[in-house]
C-alpha cells in the first residue's frame, strides 16, 4: 500500500469491510482469503501512520466487530456441518443398538459403491 493519504486508506478499508460483509452474507467463503490479504495490507499501511491519525479509525470498529461476528457464525456453521457429515459416515459403517438383555451391540454395515443409471 503506497497511498500516503490516511483518509484514502480509511475509505478503502471501509469499502473492503462492506465487501467482506456482503461476501459473508452471500456465503461466498472462497473469496474470503483474497479479502483477508487485502485487509491485512490496508491495516499494515494504517498501522504505519502517526498515532494521532488513528482516532479516525474508531468509526470502523463497529464494522470490524460486526464482520467478526458474521465470520464466527460462518465458521460455527461449517464445524456443525463437518460434525454432521462425520456422524453420517459413522452411521453408514456401523449401527449401534441394544439386544434384549440391554447389552450394546454393533452391527457392521456394508458400504456398496454403485451407481444406478436410470433412463
Amino acid at each position: 500500500m503506497s497511498d500516503p493519504n490516511p483518509q484514502n486508506l480509511i475509505d478503502r478499508l471501509d469499502e473492503l469491510l462492506e465487501k467482506e460483509r456482503d461476501t459473508l452474507l452471500q456465503g461466498k467463503l472462497s473469496i474470503m482469503a483474497e479479502i483477508a490479504d487485502e485487509k491485512e495490507q490496508l491495516i499494515d499501511a494504517l498501522n504505519a501512520l502517526e498515532p494521532e491519525l488513528h482516532t479516525d479509525l474508531a468509526a470502523l470498529q463497529g464494522k470490524v466487530v460486526r464482520n467478526q461476528a458474521l465470520l464466527d457464525g460462518a465458521l460455527q456453521g461449517i464445524r456443525k456441518v463437518a460434525a454432521r457429515l462425520a456422524a453420517l459416515r459413522r452411521i453408514r459403517r456401523t449401527l449401534e443398538t441394544y439386544d434384549e438383555t440391554g447389552q450394546k451391540q454393533t452391527i457392521q454395515g456394508e458400504v456398496e459403491h454403485r451407481v444406478e443409471k436410470r433412463a
